[in-house]
């Protein structure tokens, strides 16, 4: 649960937000990490050093449920004449480390990252008449720093991230993400390591797909020569109706589809659920899943298999009852003399190992049949994969 204040108002929390004009005492007991990037803040807004924030209730590091301490939210003027229209600002504060005592992130030195290595930013254009920036956002940016902790996946410029959902839970098109440098925001040095800045850029189903099969920073270059995608500084519309291909159709064509086919996929991976049942095993009840039908007929191991099957795990039983190496010449340590037990190490290792073990216990087994259960997002990438190996293959023959 998170509550909505200005950055500067007093609480229990956080004090006042630090900048070049903020006192010695304020400075000296603001966490180090906070200040390093509230002065970059303070660089590109200097006219609002309070701005509206939006704060975690219950830290995480005391047991809340949200990774990111803070969220502030900046009004940016844009500029017109280059087609940047006015919208809200808004910078996480929490992936990277903060405080520097190990409460959240390892400390692991001033040179490499500090934390995650990275804060999520987020623009949204501004509304006409709107007076204060929509809140939303600021749960979208927990969510993903959830997924973030959990996982521990970083992320990168050129990501993807499919939500499949508006992310204002309206009606909008605007249902999936990517991830790219911010255009403002430039890396900030912290006593604790790097920083950098990940902006978040809302986009339609058509262009994830297309993102999926080209690549992620294509489609964002693509999405900054249409000014209502997106523009220089890729401004998330929430009420673009249109998606880029839509708005000219040429692009389609001319760009992705030529990238795709020169290019291939640049997709390395993907956050999957998957599970497989070996259907040549005889199922053991009606509703076992292994009886899941191929055609027409199940496909079972046939009798001889099985007791073939049988035969082999009994012979690995008797042989693993028995010494599987000679006696080992002692080991002389400390002036004593001890036996070392083989281990299994041993006994696939050794050049001797290959002489007495069965050969059915090394060799191995090609299921008839396996039956994959992926997540649909996945599932719907597998041809994708599967073209892509096929491409690199051919490319790897060719040399």
């Amino acid at each position: 649960m998170a509550e909505l204040r200005p950055s500067g108002a007093p609480g229990p929390t956080a004090p006042p937000a630090p900048g070049p004009t903020a006192p010695p005492a304020f400075a000296s007991l603001f966490p180090p990490g906070l200040h390093a990037i509230y002065g970059e803040c303070r660089r590109l807004y200097p006219d609002q050093p309070n701005p509206l924030q939006v704060t975690a209730i219950v830290k995480y590091w005391l047991g809340g449920p949200d990774p990111l301490d803070y969220v502030s939210m900046y009004r940016n003027v844009g500029s017109p004449s280059a087609n940047i229209p006015e919208h809200w600002h808004y910078i996480s504060f929490g992936l990277s480390d903060l405080y520097g005592d190990s409460r959240v992130h390892e400390f692991t030195g001033t040179d490499g990252p500090s934390g995650f290595g990275f804060e999520l930013t987020f623009r949204l254009k501004r509304e006409t008449g709107e007076s204060a920036p929509p809140t939303w956002p600021a749960e979208l940016m927990q969510g993903l720093a959830r997924y973030v902790f959990q996982s521990e996946n970083t992320f990168c410029s050129g990501d993807h991230v499919s939500w499949h959902s508006p992310l204002d839970n309206s009606e909008s098109r605007i249902q999936h993400m990517l991830l790219t440098e911010d255009p403002q925001m430039q890396p900030v040095q912290t006593p604790f390591g790097v920083v950098t800045f990940l902006q978040i850029v809302g986009v339609c189903t058509e262009e994830l797909h297309a993102a999926q099969q080209w690549n992620g920073q294509g489609i964002l270059e693509l999405l900054r020569t249409v000014p209502i995608a997106g523009g220089p500084w890729l401004i998330t519309d929430m009420r673009r109706g249109e998606t880029i291909f839509e708005i000219d159709p040429h692009l389609q064509q001319e760009r992705v589809d030529k990238g795709i086919e020169t290019d291939g996929s640049n997709l390395s991976g993907v956050s999957a659920k998957c599970a497989w049942d070996d259907l040549s095993r005889p199922p053991e009840d009606d509703e076992d899943s292994r009886s899941i039908c191929i055609g027409t007929q199940p496909r079972r191991l046939s009798g001889k298999d099985t007791e073939q099957i049988r035969e082999t795990l009994r012979r690995g039983l008797e042989i693993n009852s028995k010494p599987v190496l000679p006696p080992i010449n002692p080991q002389r340590q400390n002036g004593l003399t001890h036996d070392r037990a083989p281990s299994r190490k041993d006994s696939l290792e050794s050049d001797s190992s290959t002489a007495i073990i069965p050969h059915e216990l090394i060799r191995t087994r090609q299921l008839e049949s396996v039956h994959l259960k992926f997540n649909q997002e996945s599932g719907a990438l597998i041809p994708l994969c599967l073209r892509g190996g096929n491409k690199n293959n051919s490319k790897l023959r060719q040399q």
